[in-house]
């Protein structure tokens, strides 16, 4: 049994924000109903830049452990067979502008009205309220935003991170906004809205560059790999190309200056304490790599994990992907898809003792389990022809 095995989730959404909190909680065992229109499917099926047998990665990737469902929400009857799932579900999310439920007879009121017990998650660029909250939002603006950009890379032209932060941990907090919500309902049996976006996603993850202006008055500047309180802490080169080292303290800087061989630096007054290290980051990172350069990476990593200082190699995907920890963590995992074939996927990160998600089933056809679910909700089989050849589903 899965944790969440019992609930059901009404998954309205696209692209990559919300169906990536949808896609956690289908992994730990809730019955994630994915809605598309018919014929065209998701805009995301679309993207056949990564695809495998015309299926499109990127859609198999995020809607893995889900159910698919076609309704074309600008019928009634399609709207009605939504409004019926409703009355089965636990939540209902959605990634549209603000709005745009809304004229289709899907917001959070028309819905409350449906099934009071019902949560409701909206993640959008803005979120529901506030002066921008009618414009387009994507991952690339509001990382730029929420001041991301301005600390990410080295100084010069501006970088985003390598991969779509704002996008991600929005769907993040959305399933952790409706698991919260859960909680509260098992208490009160009451619903709620849960509304959520990717600027409020990225900013909070800005924990220590917001810290640090408040303390100081200053904005933070980008730092490339290294830390914003300590050092050394951020890639360094051997003769092969970079590794990464957290000697963030005073204990595993003595035992990096051993795994290099330059017992000197503990006698340097420049080096002599966290502080002093920070002030003098510049010619401490020079002075490491007059050593480093010298030896492969395999060399200091062996010497560094014999001292017990944290560290590791830059891996390419290839090499992260391969790397034995992963595979032993089961990060890496094997799907069966009906049309794509052999694929593989990325693991669940939470290990659960007792109830342990799993990636065991792929992303549905387009409208695979329509059938299936409208026979759920008490359509009839004749019911069901006559909503095919109205083009409803």
């Amino acid at each position: 049994m899965k944790a969440l095995e019992g609930i059901r989730i009404i998954d309205f959404t696209q692209a990559m924000a919300a169906p990536f909190g949808t896609m956690n909680l289908a992994d730990m065992g809730a019955d994630v109903i994915k809605i598309e229109p018919p014929r065209t499917g998701e805009p995301t099926r679309e993207l056949s830049s990564v695809a495998r047998n015309g299926h499109s990665a990127t859609f198999m990737t995020m809607n893995r452990c889900k159910r698919g469902l076609t309704v074309d929400l600008k019928r009634p009857e399609g709207v009605e067979i939504v409004k019926r799932l409703a009355k089965t579900a636990d939540a209902f999310v959605q990634n549209y502008r603000p709005g745009v439920a809304e004229r289709l007879g899907l917001g959070y009121d028309a819905l409350r009205t449906v099934n009071p017990r019902l949560i409701y998650c909206s993640v959008s660029g803005f979120g529901m309220t506030g002066p921008y909250a009618q414009r387009g939002g994507y991952d690339l603006i509001a990382q730029g935003m929420s001041g991301i950009i301005s600390v990410t890379g080295e100084e010069g032209a501006p970088a985003k991170s390598g991969v779509p932060l704002s996008d991600l941990c929005a769907g993040l907090f959305a399933a952790y906004g409706i698991l919260c919500a859960l909680e509260y309902r098992e208490r009160t049996g009451e619903g709620q809205l849960v509304d959520t976006s990717l600027l409020e996603a990225a900013m909070a993850l800005t924990v220590w560059e917001a810290t640090e202006y408040w303390v100081t008055g200053e904005a933070p500047k980008p730092l490339g790999s290294a830390h914003r309180l300590t050092a050394p802490y951020q890639a360094l080169r051997a003769s092969d190309g970079y590794f990464t080292v957290g000697a963030n303290n005073d204990k595993l800087f003595e035992a990096l200056c051993r795994a290099i061989g330059r017992p000197d630096f503990l006698e340097d007054p420049r080096f002599a304490g966290r502080g002093a290290r920070m002030e003098n980051r510049g010619a401490l990172i020079e002075a490491i790599e007059n050593t480093t350069l010298g030896e492969t990476r395999s060399h200091w990593l062996a010497h560094l994990d014999q001292e017990g200082v944290p560290s590791g190699p830059i891996n390419s995907y290839a090499e992260a992907l391969a790397d034995p920890q992963a595979l032993a963590r089961q990060m890496v995992v094997d799907l069966v898809h009906p049309g794509a074939g052999r694929i593989k996927a990325l693991g669940v990160p939470v290990k659960l003792s007792g109830t342990p998600g799993a990636v065991d089933r792929p992303a549905p056809l387009l409208g695979q389990h329509t059938a299936e679910i409208l026979t759920e909700l008490g359509y009839t089989g004749a019911e069901q022809r006559e909503l095919e050849e109205k083009g409803v589903v």
